[in-house]
């Protein structure tokens, strides 16, 4: 990982120091969650693929041939919307299980991005992008033994688009996702345990947006725009169960890991540009400052050195961030109760408003005016001047 002191990588977070083994087992948390979930992901989103091109389901009664001598229906506006659902709300899912376990990625584009800001170590980046190529592969395989006939969810261009159209179209669609997981996810704020939500919404309208309805020819996996999703483990697993690949194939890895390039860069630059500053305040009173200007690791005086034979040790997930952000330092402020002398000023002022009240319900001849308003059992113990005096006391000895 970059040096803390670098200019360009203070807002990485000093990594943790530990045994050897407690490393490699937060390696292998990591990739096993990174491998379920990308399994669970891309079955269910696969699968709301499949249906979506099964000729009984289309609206429109128009079929055409699909992968491998199927049939499948055409595009139109109804499935388009459909799949784009699905995966929405797969990744959506998925992510909320699984990112406080590995991060949640299940993209080796969005990998390689989480490497290029430093989040993650070059090893920790090669295992996760692994095992997530492995899970669609699994992934496919399942729905495949499940589903009856052939499955329609290959990602191919349609007859009207070119390489070059489809390559830069992968990269924009990949590019508002790696914003998304860097500025919600990666940088632990007040929504970061909310980020799935909006992640998956970015997912969703990017399929809508890179998903067109075209006359479907023979050899074309229902003349879809170039993906359901721009990853190579999507694309990856079904041409490996289907046993079926493109020339252009490789525009769905490079695309892709161009677009989580260009989104870590500009995360870096508005990183380097303090953007936390145009802030001024938020919503708590803290200013917004750089956050080498408080270190409350230095304050308080427990920052922590490279022990002796100790490895670094990565986090496994996004649940306490994977970078440092402004909105970290302010958990770490102390609360309006956590003064014990507040405390008992508060405590002070409660009791004379308490006071306050009896007084004034107090009656000239000595009856309390609670005592005429109020029968039976609700006065025959009324508190005393003497017990809100004496539980006070008891509480702040306490």
């Amino acid at each position: 990982m970059p040096t803390r002191g670098h200019p360009f990588s203070w807002q990485i977070k000093k990594p943790r120091y530990g045994s050897r083994g407690l490393a490699v087992k937060n390696h292998c948390v990591a990739a096993l969650g990174e491998f379920v979930g990308t399994t669970l992901f891309l079955l269910f989103a696969l699968s709301a693929a499949n249906i979506a091109h099964l000729p009984s389901t289309s609206v429109t009664g128009i079929t055409a041939a699909g992968q491998a001598g199927s049939t499948a229906q055409t595009s139109n506006t109804s499935n388009l919307l459909y799949i784009a659902f699905g995966f929405g709300i797969s990744l959506t899912v998925t992510a909320w299980v699984f990112f406080r376990v590995s991060g949640g990625l299940f993209n080796p584009a969005i990998t390689l991005g989480m490497l290029l800001v430093g989040a993650l170590s070059p090893l920790r980046a090669a295992i996760l992008a692994f095992v997530q190529l492995l899970g669609g592969i699994v992934g496919t395989a399942i729905l495949d033994a499940l589903t009856p006939g052939t499955l329609n969810v290959r990602t191919t261009l349609a007859p009207d688009m070119n390489i070059s159209r489809g390559l830069f179209l992968e990269a924009a669609m990949t590019a508002l996702l790696m914003l998304a997981i860097l500025l919600l996810a990666a940088e632990k704020s007040r929504v970061t345990y909310q980020a799935p939500l909006p992640i998956g919404l970015a997912l969703f309208i990017s399929q809508l947006a890179s998903v067109a309805a075209t006359p479907v020819s023979a050899g074309y996996d229902v003349s879809l725009l170039p993906a359901h999703e721009s990853q190579p483990a999507r694309t990856f697993g079904p041409d490996v169960v289907l046993h079926t690949f493109e020339n252009y194939t490789w525009i769905y890895f490079l695309g892709p890991a161009l677009g989580a390039t260009v989104a870590a860069l500009f995360y870096r630059l508005i990183k380097f540009l303090e953007y936390e500053t145009v802030l001024a305040k938020d919503v708590d009173g803290a200013e917004a400052r750089h956050p080498k200007d408080r270190d409350i690791r230095v304050e308080t005086g427990t920052e922590r050195v490279e022990p002796k034979g100790g490895v670094p040790v990565e986090a496994t997930g996004f649940g306490q961030g994977m970078l440092r952000s402004q909105d970290a330092y302010l958990e770490n402020r102390p609360g309006p109760l956590a003064d014990p002398s507040d405390l008992f000023k508060k405590m002070d002022h409660l009791q004379g408003m308490m006071t306050s009240i009896l007084v004034h319900l107090e009656g000239e001849n000595g009856v309390h005016e609670l005592d005429r308003r109020l029968s039976g059992d609700t006065v025959a113990f009324r508190p005393t001047f003497n017990s809100i005096t004496e539980k006070a006391e008891a509480t702040r000895s306490t």
